[in-house]
């Protein structure tokens, strides 16, 4: 329908009177009832607090009323025009029923949480048991306002966490004594693999160094990452290491080591520059507040993990690990980066900055596939920085290198040889001739202590704040009898205050630089300080806590409590990663459980849950591809497919693996079938993979997804699946079954974890029987991956494990019932929305019967040449208390809108309507009646000091800027700054905390 078709029609006036006068609202008035979904005929015991009704927010009257407006008769009738009949699921999933309750299923979690053993690890390897002070337990980790928010795309309304992650950027680099750092990575062998990659990147050379004192698992994660992209790993010690004999990028060293000896790294640091290299130091935050900063060590790049911040180990994550570098390096670095600029006042705003915050937007020429980050566990470590300050920290981590200093004197008077000092926190000992450390671990875990064997004759204890006297002495008196000794007569605190000063035994490796010196540091010690703090930043953020935010291919969904309650219980959040198997049973059901439900879900053979993100998720998954064409003898098919509509992670995730991306036509929403055709015969030798989304990336179930796996198989390739859209198929249709190989699954979208304000996220991989042997493998946990295991992708062997019951508890609560019908609704939802926008927005594209799948685009290039653009409808939307849909992708110019099946019916009607209000704005821009850039749409979002302002200078009411809608005089957000300035934020880049003065 035209733009003057559309002003022309009567229904379209009736409907929008506004078009001569302002629009008219009514509140629908809210009754309670319950529908036959809500509470269907049961059995006389059958719990009350069941969960389907809760989780799906249209009741059977919304869902009639759905319905009607789309003139369907019911749900069976409409998902025959939405979803191809051919690739839908006959019968139901073989997913254990949903009459559990609430309630009930917690108390059956807990049980299974009761089979992880809980004894204190001092194992170390990156992962440290820490103290989460409580006021960010409850106020941050454990507070949907801060858990239900999306990536800051949208600064205006993201002020708060953005401070807060501003805060983490300024942490690590004032730790560090770099120059810049990112806002989070997804863990520290991660972010080592993408620091090698940027070595890579900038001095294109082949060779990279490792130091065989770092992690384990750094090392096997930065062997992965190099393989496909030809990098020459070298591992080996760094005093016998030559940099002359090799055309180094770059070199990686562990500090403090992994057996926890301090070294200087000077000298080493200039020989690797020397020969072409950049240093990189992985390290630890915690230390840093006794030790030199890596960057006055001459390392160019530094990476770690703030997960001993006040972030749970949780069996192995999620954490924020982070990349910080000199100034020179800053527009390379990979993830993202908040930065400061100004907004249309002139005012202090803070936004994501560069492109980095993007890498993957470069599609085949990236460098990085990070698409996310782990912001919501940034945020907890900042506000443990903000909590304690320097002071605190100092005070902290010289508690804990002053217990492992007197644990060791107190060894080493029992005749055991400890390693070589100055050390930190970890403490090497050896063992006495005929002694076996497998011996000693078995007498410590009866104690209730899980330390690290180093070798047949060699232990390490990791100490970390959360240790007691107590602990101290028990570690003694097991020790002490191993070999037959008394250790009663010890006195630890004598030997504690007797030790020497800090300073004398670090030597010249001992801080002298200040560090955290910026006021937000030193001003909030006092827990009601610290609340208030807290909650200041989050009134300053859209969540889901306060409306809906209808992100196409984000799947901005409920996050039940019930499914976050368990995520801090101690059996889940208290487990070292790399424990004994048999401590960790309760996670081995919970894990086995998930992947047998995962993969019935999908229709495929096995899951792998190490993916950390979706991105890492397609990343592995083209790496099992590639693992099962070298084994079958066709390593020499290294193209992959890959349709223009799909998400910039696709190519930089396949050029990542190794492969050369071509790309494919869409036509009409879908792909072009006859250029799929042509390119798998140009192609037919060197095919290895496809990667397709479905539905589509522009909201659409294609009719030809059978044909298009079946083409692909029939020229060698193989199918990867990208699960960005699952939440459209779940319970309706399986990759598995219509033809897919291996499949990512957003369990940060389709199953419930939260989006964190931009992380954590799982991603793991679903796969075919064929491709089951290559899943990834682990250095520490060897039971891990398939029997042909590529190396590993992330540092803990289940990725993010501690936020796995969210999925669990979702599933579970569901069935195989509420399943379907979340999947039912998520596309009704979108149905409704596109059918009641249609007259004042066209629907892009449509799929053969003229419905949507779970989303749908608003074309809005009609407006452009009125200068009115989608980040005008964003802005301004922000006036009405929401969070814009997903802006300009995958075409330029629109909006796409994915509204789930947790939204009632009465708020997919407030955003519809707000939306409409937006369109009679425009028109008043269109019918001349205000200049644009006089409009409310330019001079979007209004702030509450600009509404309230003595001087009023607009062609248009307060009224009208501030309250479009009748109901937000009931519930309003406010936008804290004004529309802000990205091209100044770029150009004067700054990414610490400004002084105080400017946030005022």
């Amino acid at each position: 329908m035209s733009l003057s078709s559309v002003l022309c029609c009567s229904r379209f006036t009736k409907k929008v009177g506004f078009f001569s006068s302002r629009p008219t609202f009514y509140f629908r008035k809210t009754t309670f009832r319950f529908s036959s979904n809500e509470f269907p005929k049961r059995k006389p015991f059958a719990p009350t607090d069941t969960f389907i009704r809760r989780h799906i927010g249209p009741n059977d009257n919304d869902i009639a009323k759905m319905l009607n407006t789309l003139n369907i008769k019911n749900l069976e009738d409409f998902l025959d025009k939405t979803v191809p009949k051919q690739i839908r699921i006959k019968g139901d999933l073989n997913i254990s029923p949903s009459d559990r309750g609430e309630y009930e299923l917690l108390q059956e979690l807990k049980t299974i949480a009761s089979k992880n053993e809980m004894k204190k690890s001092f194992i170390g390897m990156g992962y440290y048991n820490t103290i989460t002070p409580p006021v960010i337990l409850r106020n941050v980790l454990e507070n949907p306002a801060w858990y239900t928010p999306y990536t800051p795309y949208q600064a205006e309304i993201s002020q708060g966490r953005l401070e807060s992650l501003l805060n983490f950027q300024t942490m690590v680099q004032d730790l560090t004594g770099m120059d810049i750092s990112n806002a989070s990575l997804l863990d520290e062998a991660t972010a080592a693999a993408e620091a090698m990659h940027m070595c890579r990147s900038l001095k294109k050379n082949q060779d990279f160094f490792v130091s065989s004192d770092c992690f384990p698992q750094t090392i096997e994660v930065i062997k992965t990452r190099a393989e496909p992209i030809g990098v020459n790993v070298i591992v080996g010690d760094i005093d016998e290491f030559d940099a002359s004999k090799y055309s180094l990028c770059g070199a990686i060293v562990q500090y403090p080591t992994s057996d926890g000896r301090v070294i200087d790294y000077r000298s080493f640091a200039e020989k690797v520059k020397k020969a072409g290299g950049m240093v990189i130091c992985a390290t630890d935050l915690l230390s840093l507040t006794m030790l030199k900063p890596p960057g006055e060590l001459g390392a160019d790049i530094a990476v770690g993990s703030a997960q001993r911040f006040g972030v749970p180990m949780g069996y192995g994550g999620p954490h924020a690990a982070f990349l910080a570098t000199k100034d020179p390096y800053k527009r390379a670095i990979p993830g993202r980066l908040i930065g400061v600029s100004k907004d249309s006042r002139g005012q202090t705003a803070l936004r994501m900055a560069l492109q980095t915050r993007e890498q993957h937007i470069r599609r085949e020429k990236a460098s990085s596939n990070i698409c996310t980050a782990q912001v919501l566990l940034a945020n907890v470590a900042a506000m443990y920085a903000v909590y304690h300050g320097p002071e605190g920290l100092t005070a902290i981590s010289r508690r804990v290198h002053i217990g492992a200093r007197s644990l060791a004197t107190a060894l080493s008077g029992l005749g055991y040889s400890i390693s070589p000092v100055p050390f930190f926190d970890t403490i090497s000992i050896g063992l006495p001739p005929s002694k076996q450390s497998p011996e000693l671990l078995k007498i410590l875990k009866g104690l209730g202590y899980n330390i690290r064997a180093l070798s047949s004759d060699r232990v390490a204890i990791s100490l970390d704040e959360t240790y007691s006297l107590s602990d101290l002495k028990n570690l003694l008196n097991g020790f002490a009898s191993f070999i037959d000794k008394d250790s009663s007569k010890i006195d630890l605190e004598d030997i504690a205050l007797g030790l020497a000063d800090h300073k004398k035994f670090l030597g010249d490796l001992a801080r002298s630089s200040p560090f955290l010196t910026h006021p937000v540091f030193n001003s909030h010690h006092s827990e009601h300080e610290m609340l208030r703090y807290i909650y200041r930043l989050q009134l300053k953020d859209i969540g889901l806590t306060t409306s809906m935010i209808p992100l196409g291919s984000c799947t901005m969904k409920l996050n039940a409590t019930s499914e976050m309650i368990p995520i801090t219980w101690p059996e889940f959040s208290g487990l070292h990663p790399f424990v004994p198997s048999e401590q960790a049973q309760g996670y081995s059901i919970l894990i086995d459980t998930l992947k047998k439900d995962l993969a019935e879900i999908t229709g495929f053979h096995d899951v792998s849950m190490q993916s950390n993100s979706g991105a890492q998720g397609e990343y592995t998954g083209l790496l099992v591809i590639r693992a099962y064409l070298k084994s079958i003898g066709q390593a020499h098919r290294n193209v992959c497919l890959i349709p223009v509509s799909a998400h910039g992670t696709n190519p930089a995730s396949a050029i990542m693996a190794g492969f050369t991306v071509k790309t494919i036509k869409c036509v009409d929403g879908a792909v072009d079938i006859a250029d799929l055709k042509s390119r798998l015969e140009e192609n037919k030798d060197k095919l290895a993979a496809l990667m397709v989304t479905y539905p589509s990336t522009y909201g659409v179930f294609e009719e030809t997804i059978q044909e298009i796996c079946s083409l692909v198989h029939q020229y060698g390739g193989q199918v990867y699946l990208d699960g960005a859209n699952l939440n459209a198929q779940i319970g309706l249709c399986r990759p598995g079954d219509y033809g897919a190989d291996v499949c990512h699954l957003n369990l940060h979208k389709t199953f419930c974890i939260p989006h964190g304000g931009g992380g954590p996220g799982m991603g793991p991989i679903a796969v075919a029987k064929h491709l089951a042997p290559f899943l990834p493998g682990h250095p520490i946990v060897p039971t891990v991956g398939g029997s042909q295991a590529i190396g590993p992708v992330s540092a803990a062997p289940f990725g993010s494990s501690s936020i796995l019951p969210i999925s669990y508890v979702y599933i579970k609560l569901m069935g195989s019932v509420g399943l379907k019908k979340s999947g039912s609704i998520a596309v009704l939802n979108a149905n409704y929305m596109a059918k009641r926008l249609e007259p004042y927005f066209p629907i892009l594209y449509k799929g053969k019967h003229g419905f949507v799948a779970h989303e749908f685009i608003l074309n809005l290039s009609e407006f452009k040449p009125y200068g009115i653009e989608a980040e005008d409808i964003a802005k301004r939307l922000m006036d009405y208390s929401y969070h814009a849909p997903t802006m300009s992708f995958p075409v330029i110019n629109t909006l796409m809108i994915e509204p789930t099946e947790s939204e009632p019916l009465q708020e997919l009607d407030r955003f519809i309507d707000s939306l409409i209000s937006i369109r009679g704005e425009i028109k008043d821009v269109l019918d001349g009646k205000l200049e644009v850039s006089e409009s409310p749409l330019k001079r979007a979002p209004h702030t509450q000091d600009v509404v309230m302002s003595t001087n009023w200078d607009r062609k248009y009411t307060r009224e009208v800027a501030a309250f479009p809608l009748p109901s937000l005089k009931q519930n309003k957000v406010w936008p804290t700054v004004g529309r802000i300035d990205n091209v100044y934020g770029d150009r004067n880049l700054i990414c610490s905390c400004p002084p105080l003065e400017d946030y005022h």
